[in-house]
């Protein structure tokens, strides 16, 4: 009887997570009972799985609403029945087209109508109209009651009654933005929308035996179900197993020969085993595919990194796909693919954020939107947003939600309104509020993806599923990532500009030479990083200077320990210690140093997890993968996890391990929850950084150039200008004769891109550049008035940001010859001439200008000064600045020092106070830093950006110095002479 009930996937309607309707049903001892959750099949997949488990026959539907109106209820016969349905709502999905009042045919699906919208008479075989039992009483005076073989009972589970339809109500609330007194009857589902007793059914049916048995033949010919056991990716590449085969080998061995020479047995043993493992398992064809986008990539030109755990394979080596030897590093091919996986790997491409995509336009066209689709996500209601959202639906003023979010306990919230706030919040939380996108997962599959889910057409313009990796993963599907990031597009850019500035061609692809070369090793050992793909951060360039890093090896240990896990849970210092000091520690036991020798004992990466929990305690590799695999939040199902948390413990115990070691083991294992890399990934990293190591190591401005252009490091683009000045670069203000959109550098100097000037239309931007390469450098503002279409607005913007300063006129000249010239251009507005006729010239008295209000101006129109710095700006300056570069000389003494501040660390202690890391650049443009206790942050908060007179003691760990502050105080700036 149950065949329309609705999960909390029908978002903000329904109460029920799928687990606990399951459940419910279970309890009421229903036999079958069907999902039809509103305009998605995002549930099912977990429906049916939650179902088997629990002895019910899974149905499968979807509930067509339009305008908050039910139009029909589509109840799938069969899998088929189900694909039909979700290509139907797809169609409609990817068109952005309303649903028809009226379904196609269904061939396996039923159509079922709400009471009072279809005659009856017009209905077709497969068509029904659902009564509830709150039209039963009026049946026998309906026009329907001559068509009782047309009706089926429709009573809607949508949540489980009593404070349970309250939270149904608010979620209604919350979905049309009103007020909860405003919502109308038609807004929400019926009071009585929960589970009855199948008795109680029935006995309200008693006198309609008909409907009851329409409403059973309808429901006993539908049931839906999956395998879960199978994979569901596309199963060949060339259309024959055999063939991917022969095909997956004479790439491999092409690459094996072009990677390691003719001569390398070592090499082409493991190539052997790999392709042997990788046929074994039936994954060529996966090999095959991400080998087929990756020559596409390189055939239009574009860089692309192979990350991830794909790093380990040699087979991913050989094909290109990858750029990380596994011979060189030793890398665990287990945690790539172990011999009892059933499911392919995932690979993980990087591409430039520019680049991407193209490539995923190209996965689409050449394996067809039928079978390819990207991964869909669930964003969730969390924390803050709950509270807005239910202050909004109460009604509380904007000032009163700011205090219930920043201070809940405060006695001001104490009322009995704020209390059910908060009892609704705690019940919403991570309930499903959004479907969104996955960051890049992509599904190739064998048959249409439809067969599995309806899609979804977010902004990307590419169909998505409307379930996550998870579901993803329960069925049977491995993603391809396609990822982008600003590290490959500022790497490719500067290769560019190198060619442009200095008409020098540099190969970025020569990692081995890059690992050699002495500047890049010198740079790296002093963290002279900032810019560099993943190692510029403050926490980075300490770890680096602590490590004195100036290799390979030990740059991917520090790509991983850097990771929060390892830093928490003291490990990382200790790795460091170790690091130092080989012969002075001891091994926690034996296992640790057999199977960790390399990283002296600490568990650095995520194989190291596996060989741990393997060779120390006893666990297969499969059971050892899923272990990784919950830590990195990859896998969800606990009851899973749980069991192997426990034959971990048991098997400890069986070996005869000290209870006190089995759990520092563990402790450590458990540290990496979420956070650790593999060794592969953190290798992919490392040669990325070397890359921009050595660009920065020996075109340092133009490297500078390509970071600022991608707008996606560490630190703000000032930041980025102050090191390219470093670096010896000037560092010209915008300019028309010389500016681009983006910045741009000629020789030496860095003219700052027309992008940074806020509040400058980009049309403008791109018109200055095309007008100048088509008719020549602009001669005067008057010149650039008659040839650019531009108001007043934007030219005084212009002029105030030094876009001018080629003229050799003051800016007060400027801008009152601005306004007579664009006041003389509007009244003769006609177009462009042909030729210019000059105008009457014109004395101005000497108008004053100052290098303050010059600042001012670039502070306002840039972010930042140019022509002067922050230090010159301050109200009382010092007699004399101590340089950073003097710290290392003033271990363990009290100093002053004048910063300005870059960044700023939050981080809370054991006993949950806040205290901070941060950054400063010192006089001359160098970094420092600083460690705010508690005890000092509440009596010296920081104030905001600026100039800070910091006072405390020097220290050092492993040779890094740093600041622990005692005080600090913001320098108040020369007033702003402007008015």
């Amino acid at each position: 009887m149950y065949w329309n009930t609705h999960s909390y996937y029908s978002l903000r309607y329904g109460t029920l997570p799928v687990e606990r309707l399951v459940g419910m049903a279970h309890n009421l001892g229903l036999r079958r009972m069907g999902l039809t959750d509103i305009n998605n099949t995002t549930g099912t997949i977990d429906f049916v799985k939650a179902c088997k488990e629990k002895g019910i026959i899974p149905m499968a539907g979807i509930g067509f609403f339009s305008n908050n109106q039910l139009l029909y209820t589509g109840l799938a016969m069969n899998n088929e029945g189900f694909r039909e349905l979700n290509e139907f709502l797809s169609k409609h999905n990817l068109r952005k087209s309303p649903l028809p009042p009226h379904p196609p045919d269904f061939p396996n699906a039923f159509v079922i109508y709400p009471y009072g919208s279809k005659d009856a008479k017009t209905l077709k075989e497969n068509e029904y109209i659902g009564i509830g039992l709150q039209d039963i009483r009026m049946l026998p005076f309906s026009k329907y009651r001559y068509h009782q073989d047309k009706l089926v009972l429709q009573h809607p589970v949508v949540h489980a009654g009593g404070e349970d339809f309250v939270l149904h109500q608010n979620l209604r609330a919350v979905s049309h933005n009103t007020l909860i007194s405003k919502l109308r009857p038609e807004d929400i589902a019926d009071k009585n929308a929960y589970f009855l007793t199948p008795s109680l059914l029935l006995d309200k049916l008693s006198d309609f035996p008909d409907i009851i048995d329409n409403t059973r033949r309808m429901t006993e010919a539908c049931s839906i179900d999956f395998d879960f056991q199978s994979v569901k990716n596309k199963q060949t590449f060339t259309g024959s197993v055999y063939d991917d085969k022969i095909l997956l080998e004479k790439l491999a061995f092409d690459g094996l020969e072009y990677r390691y020479g003719k001569r390398n047995p070592q090499a082409r043993e493991r190539l052997i085993s790999e392709l042997g493992i990788i046929s074994r398992l039936g994954f060529a064809a996966y090999f095959l595919i991400t080998w087929d986008i990756v020559r596409y990539s390189m055939s239009r030109g574009f860089y692309h990194v192979g990350r991830g755990s794909g790093a380990n394979s040699i087979v991913a080596y050989c094909l290109k796909i990858t750029n990380v030897d596994p011979i060189e590093l030793n890398l665990y091919f287990e945690r790539f693919i172990n011999p009892k996986r059933s499911n392919p790997p995932d690979f993980d491409i990087d591409y430039s954020w520019t680049e991407r995509d193209e490539v995923q336009d190209y996965i689409f066209k050449r394996y067809g939107r039928r079978h390819t689709a990207l991964l869909g996500a669930t964003s969730t209601f969390k924390g803050r947003s709950i509270y807005r959202e239910l202050g909004k639906v109460y009604g509380l003023p904007k000032n009163e939600i700011d205090l219930l979010v920043s201070h809940p306990g405060s006695e001001f919230n104490n009322n009995d309104i704020i209390r059910q706030i908060h009892s609704l919040a705690g019940r919403m939380a991570d309930f499903p509020n959004i479907r969104s996108i996955h960051a890049g997962g992509v599904l190739i599959s064998e048959d249409p993806i439809t067969c599995f889910t309806a899609l979804d057409l977010p902004p990307k313009g590419f169909p998505t599923t409307q379930w996550d990796m998870y579901v993803a993963e329960d069925i049977g599907f491995e993603k391809l990532d396609i990822l982008s990031q600003r590290g490959i597009g500022h790497i490719r850019d500067c290769a560019g500009i190198i060619l442009e500035n200095r008409s020098i061609k540099v190969d970025v692809h020569q990692v081995s030479e890059f690992k050699q070369d002495p500047k890049v090793r010198s740079m790296l050992k002093g963290g002279e990083t900032n810019g560099c793909f993943y190692i510029e951060s403050p926490a980075m360039r300490g770890l680096l200077k602590k490590l004195k890093c100036d290799n390979y090896l030990s740059l991917v240990a520090a790509s991983s320990i850097i990771r929060p896990g390892v830093a928490r849970s003291g490990m990382m210092r200790e790795y460091i210690r170790r690091f130092h000091n080989p012969k002075g520690f001891r091994y926690l036991h034996p296992v640790m140093e057999e199977q960790l020798s390399e990283t002296y004992g600490v568990m650095v990466y995520q194989e190291d997890v596996l060989k741990v929990c393997h060779h120390f305690a006893g666990l297969d590799l499969a059971d050892s993968d899923v272990l990784r695999r919950a830590m990195s939040g990859k896998f969800r199902g606990r009851k899973e996890f749980q069991r192997i948390v426990d034959r971990f413990f048991l098997n400890c115990r069986k070996r005869g391990y000290d209870e006190k070691v089995t759990r520092e083991v563990w402790r450590q294992i458990e540290s990496f929850a979420g956070y650790s890399f593999s060794k592969a990934h953190s290798a992919s990293y490392a040669v990325e950084s070397y890359q921009s190591l050595f660009l920065k190591a020996h075109y340092p401005k133009e490297f500078m150039v390509a970071v600022i252009n991608n707008f996606g490091g560490f630190y703000h683009s000032w930041v980025y200008f102050n090191e390219a000045r470093r670096w010896g670069a000037r560092i010209m203000l915008p300019c028309v004769n010389n500016s681009t959109f983006k910045t741009c550098i000629k020789g030496d100097n860095i003219f700052i891109g027309f992008v940074h000037v806020h509040n400058l239309e980009n049309k403008v931007s791109h018109a200055i550049r095309k007008e100048r390469e088509q008719r020549g450098e602009f001669l005067s503002l008057e010149d650039f008035l008659s040839r650019i279409s531009v108001g007043i607005e934007q030219t005084v913007i212009l002029i105030r940001s030094g876009a001018f300063r080629f003229t050799g006129k003051s800016k007060a000249h400027l801008l009152w010859e601005a306004h007579l010239l664009v006041g003389k251009k509007n009244r003769n507005s006609g177009g462009c001439t042909l030729f210019h006729a000059g105008t009457k010239g014109f004395k101005l008295p000497q108008l004053k200008s100052s290098k303050i209000e010059d600042a001012y101006d670039e502070i306002e129109f840039l972010g930042f000064p140019v022509t002067l710095n922050y230090f010159d700006l301050l109200e009382s300056k010092p007699d004399s600045y101590l340089p950073a570069a003097f710290l290392g000389q003033s271990i363990g003494k009290h100093i002053e020092i004048f910063g300005l501040l870059v960044t700023i660390k939050y981080v809370r202690t054991v006993k949950k106070d806040i205290m901070h890391f941060a950054t400063f650049l010192d006089h001359q443009g160098e970094f420092f830093d600083t460690v705010h206790f508690p005890d000092s942050l509440k009596v010296h908060p920081f104030r905001g950006n600026g100039v800070y007179r910091i006072s405390g003691k020097v220290v050092e760990e492993f040779g890094f110095p740093s600041i622990e502050v005692h005080t600090m105080i913001k320098m108040p700036l020369i007033k702003d002479p402007r008015g």
